[in-house]
Parts: structure tokens; C-alpha cells; sequence
């Protein structure tokens, strides 16, 4: 996972450390993809998201693909998953950020009915704002 996080987000990618971190926060969890491998191979993460729930907030903190497997399903089946497991949790809403250059991951969270209910400039180390999205559950 940390590898496959290095390699789609670059400056702005959560160390070893920070996802470990992460993870052990109250209300945190993870759901990984595996690409299936060969009998006694390790199977290749292709995916993974991290969702944060506290009281009737969820965040979706990660979400990231192999880009050698986008457009295969992967990202929406993470997202309906945690939806399902926020709204479990309790939550009834989801709040995520992306970066507003990321046009492509705007509208596929556009697409799942996130809205952009704030902006805020220049957040990213390539200055690109973060837009603030939500969605009811």
C-alpha cells in the first residue's frame, strides 16, 4: 500500500509511518484490492481506501488505483463499500478532498453524487486547491 501511495501521489504521499498512524486512529479503517497471483506468489495490491467514521461524519481519507487498472471497477467498488460501511457506522454524510487539477477524480466523485461544498486555494504543494466534497448517506 505505501508503495502504491508513493507512486500516485508524490510529494503529497502519507509515509509507512503516516498511514500506520493512520490506521490506528479511533474509527479508521482500510479495504484494500488484490490483483489474484499465482500459487505461492504474493498477490499485487492494485487498490485501497481509508475511511474515517466520527459520530455521523465520514471522511474519505484515501482512496488510490494502479493506474494500469482504472476504469476496471476497482474505485467504485472501494467507494460502494465504505458508503455501505459508513452508513453502518452511523454516519450520514461523507466528506472527502480532492485536488481541484484532478479532473478526472472529480468527476468520478461527481458522478457518485459528491457535491463541492467548499474550495480551499492553494492547499496542494503544486498549489492546486482542495475541493471539499459531500455527500448524504
Amino acid at each position: 500500500v505505501a508503495a502504491l501511495e508513493s507512486d500516485l501521489f508524490g510529494l503529497d504521499a502519507w509515509s509507512e509511518a503516516q498511514i500506520g498512524a493512520e490506521l490506528s486512529a479511533p474509527g479508521r479503517a482500510m479495504l484494500v484490492a488484490e490483483h489474484a497471483a499465482a500459487p505461492g506468489e504474493r498477490a499485487a495490491v492494485v487498490g485501497y481506501a481509508v475511511l474515517g467514521v466520527a459520530g455521523d461524519l465520514a471522511d474519505l481519507l484515501r482512496i488510490g488505483v494502479d493506474p494500469t487498472q482504472r476504469r476496471t471497477g476497482i474505485a467504485s467498488a472501494l467507494l460502494a463499500h465504505l458508503l455501505g460501511a459508513a452508513r453502518a457506522a452511523g454516519a450520514e454524510r461523507m466528506l472527502l478532498e480532492v485536488s481541484a487539477a484532478n479532473t478526472g477524480a472529480a468527476a468520478f466523485y461527481a458522478a457518485r453524487g459528491f457535491v463541492e461544498i467548499h474550495r480551499r486555494p492553494r492547499y496542494y504543494r503544486d498549489d492546486s486547491a482542495a475541493l471539499v466534497l459531500q455527500r448524504e448517506l
